[in-house]
């Protein structure tokens, strides 16, 4: 996610959270509605203003990038840590790696089958905030597998824009292994090795908007 950070004389919010020298003023096993500036609420993905996106390593020596630009989610944040939820799905035809001719071939059945499986989806089971880190556990389902999976980043911070939304932003990456979800496509080369490797970084760069 697309990091974001606001000083406010000494303090920044997360999600509605006052912190100061970013650290939270206290334990996040505490209830919450002890914070006077927190925000409990449903927060949208800003696509706009987002991105997700990942790298593969090619040919053993250098790392492909792209973007999938179709994507939608939301984050709850509650009273209660533990009911604090974020879920997000992943329209893969939407996927962009500059190369026409390579995205199509990633849309079809040897690598994410996007007529059979046009979306991925994201539901966490846990929320861990320790400053300004950020864990987040949950299920990650691609191509008709369910896999858990772990995303680790920070908070960007809370502020509002020229439209006098509110919007907060934070950033998660996560490391997984294509194969784990039937993604075994490949290809030997003459030199030695194989054409992709099998580790996938994913990264999401994500601002959310408040709703009200």
């Amino acid at each position: 996610m697309r990091s974001l950070k606001l000083a406010q004389s000494e303090h920044h919010r997360i999600f509605g959270i006052a912190t100061s020298s970013g650290k939270l003023l206290a334990s996040m096993t505490t209830s919450l509605d002890t914070h006077s500036n927190f925000i409990a609420g449903t927060w949208d993905i800003d696509a706009m203003h987002s991105t997700v996106s990942f790298t593969v390593k090619h040919l053993m020596i250098s790392k492909v990038r792209g973007t999938f630009d179709g994507f939608s989610g939301t984050i709850v944040t509650s009273e209660n840590p533990a009911e604090n939820t974020a879920n997000a799905t992943i329209d893969m035809a939407t996927i962009n790696t500059n190369q026409a001719d390579r995205d199509n071939h990633l849309r079809t059945n040897d690598f994410f089958k996007v007529d059979e499986f046009p979306t991925a989806t994201f539901t966490s089971t846990s929320i861990t905030i320790d400053g300004d880190d950020l864990t987040i556990d949950g299920d990650l389902t691609l191509r008709g597998v369910t896999k858990p999976v772990t995303l680790k980043g920070e908070f960007g911070g809370i502020a509002t824009d020229g439209y006098g939304q509110t919007k907060a932003a934070a950033s998660a990456s996560t490391v997984i292994n294509r194969t784990d979800f039937g993604v075994n496509y490949n290809a030997a080369l003459e030199t030695g090795g194989v054409l992709l490797g099998e580790d996938i970084s994913l990264t999401f760069d994500l601002q959310a908007a408040l709703q009200k």
